[in-house]
């Protein structure tokens, strides 16, 4: 029997998975590494410690694993997005990574605006936001200029530890489609951009398929982790590329729920002329010559974890959860908008809080429970009304991820979206996605297809009940009047925030 190792590097701990030729999961192992948050709105991590993090992990999974370690054929990597990481001439990191998640740039995002107007969307097909890459390059060129002039190339998060064990620089077109540099439908870095913002083209690294054959493991890794000379490592995906791949969505007519911190509807997209209009993120595929749309909720599984953590912290989630079903579609009039740390689609406002909204004396906690999840979903189903409204046919869901835990919630989740949701018998999500790029670049299968054919197995479907669908609809539309009408009100609440 021959394998492949995925490697997640997420945004708190990196994950790592063995799979045999039959898409088993035959042993995983994960490691935690801490945020750096220096001030309000920082946030970034050591590019070392993933190094070390991910090293471990490996030499662990390894000794876990009783058979020949010449038997492992290939590696490949998902990592968080737009995260950057600087290296000087000798490929030795500059500073902390600044993170996805890191909000200190909305003047640089203000200034590529003002300087670039709206042909940074035709070229990048996404809004500049915050979490892209091209504004933290900016704040680095601005308030650290010394450190900036010694940057020979930057990389993404998942491209550095790939770095590390292969000594090869390369990015991918998938995690590059979100640095708002590359040319999103000619797959090219867009000199005219780097140009208006005097960054460097030498900055850029190479541009490979996310299947692309990369290098092998340096023999110095190769000894410290047990791993063979031999194993060939390819480029690897984004985390949400590869947590389409992982579950099969690799044809026009699948679409994705993925529910952790944050929430996803992610969308397979075929036709690259495809134009959102900035509505949602349009970014490269890790399968070649794809794409894919997306919609993102900033807090989702989030909303969730702070609601227990603040009100129920001696029960489970389960237990949460199993206590809302005898409460009734609508939660009694209580909504919910999970916007505790802003939103991202269709309202990108870092400024807007979440709101409890019809609280009465006759609410229990499984009230506000199921509320809440109720609001998470609502949230996603404004990407997915976007889709609709641009003609695309969204008739079933792969949902996965914290939501697909509870059957309770796949039901809400086919009753709003309106929609068969299917769960998946395994879930792995982008660590399998990676593993599925690593087996399709071996030569396991001919395609990405043949590949999720093999490795991706339904489980259960659940199917939209039409009255309860009737009233989600009707409380949908009350729900999209929340934001406006609190809009004004969040936005003057900011400055007493700490």
């Amino acid at each position: 029997m021959k394998y492949v190792i995925g490697i997640d590097l997420g945004t708190s701990a990196v994950k790592a998975i063995l799979v045999d030729q039959s898409g088993e999961v035959v042993a995983e192992v994960s490691h935690p590494y801490p945020l750096i948050q220096k001030s309000a709105g920082y946030s970034e991590q050591n590019p070392e410690e993933w190094v070390k993090q991910t090293a471990k992990a490996l030499a662990e999974l390894v000794s876990i694993f009783t058979g020949d370690s010449s038997d492992i054929e290939g590696i490949s990597y998902s990592g968080q997005m737009h995260g950057l990481v600087l290296l000087n001439e000798n490929f030795q990191v500059l500073r902390p990574a600044i993170l996805w998640n890191d909000t200190r740039t909305s003047q640089q995002c203000e200034r590529i605006t003002e300087e670039f107007g709206e042909e940074i969307l035709a070229i990048s097909k996404n809004l500049v936001l915050e979490g892209f890459t091209l504004p933290k390059i900016l704040w680095v060129q601005e308030h650290e200029p010394d450190l900036f002039k010694q940057a020979a190339v930057f990389l993404l998060p998942k491209d550095y530890v790939r770095y590390w064990m292969t000594g090869m620089i390369h990015s991918e077109y998938s995690d590059a489609a979100g640095t708002l540099l590359l040319d999103v439908v000619n797959k090219e870095w867009n000199s005219e951009i780097l140009r208006k913002f005097s960054i460097p083209e030498t900055i850029c690294p190479p541009l490979v398929e996310s299947h692309a054959l990369v290098g092998t493991v340096r023999p110095e890794v190769a000894s410290e982790l047990g791993l063979s000379v031999q194993t060939k490592v390819f480029a690897g995906g984004a985390d949400n590329a590869c947590g389409a791949i992982g579950a099969g969505i690799l044809s026009s007519k699948d679409t994705l729920c993925s529910i952790g911190t944050s929430g996803v509807i992610l969308s397979y997209e075929s036709d690259k002329e495809t134009d959102y209009q900035g509505n949602v993120h349009f970014f490269n595929h890790g399968k070649v010559n794809s794409f894919y749309s997306m919609g993102v909720t900033l807090s989702a599984g989030q909303s969730l974890t702070w609601f227990k953590n603040t009100f129920a912290q001696n029960e489970t989630f389960e237990q949460m959860i199993d206590a809302i079903y005898d409460v009734p579609v609508g939660s009694e009039g209580l909504l919910f908008t999970p916007y505790l740390f802003g939103e991202r689609t269709p309202h990108p406002d870092s400024l807007i809080r979440g709101s409890f909204i019809g609280i009465s004396g006759s609410h229990r906690q499984e009230h506000f429970v199921r509320a809440v999840l109720e609001g998470i979903t609502f949230s996603l189903n404004e990407t997915i009304q976007l889709f609709r409204q641009a003609g695309k046919n969204v008739d079933t869901i792969i949902s996965i991820g914290g939501g697909a835990k509870s059957d309770s919630w796949l039901q809400i989740q086919a009753d709003i979206f309106n929609a068969k949701v299917i769960k998946l018998k395994s879930e792995q999500g982008p660590g399998l996605g990676a593993a599925m790029l690593a087996a399709y670049g071996v030569g396991w299968f001919s395609s990405l297809e043949e590949c999720a054919k093999k490795f991706i197995q339904y489980s259960s479907e659940f199917h939209p009940h039409k009255d309860r669908v009737e009233k989600y609809q009707q409380l949908f539309e009350i729900y999209q009047m929340v934001y406006s009408k609190t809009k004004e009100i969040n936005h003057k609440l900011a400055q007493f925030r700490s």
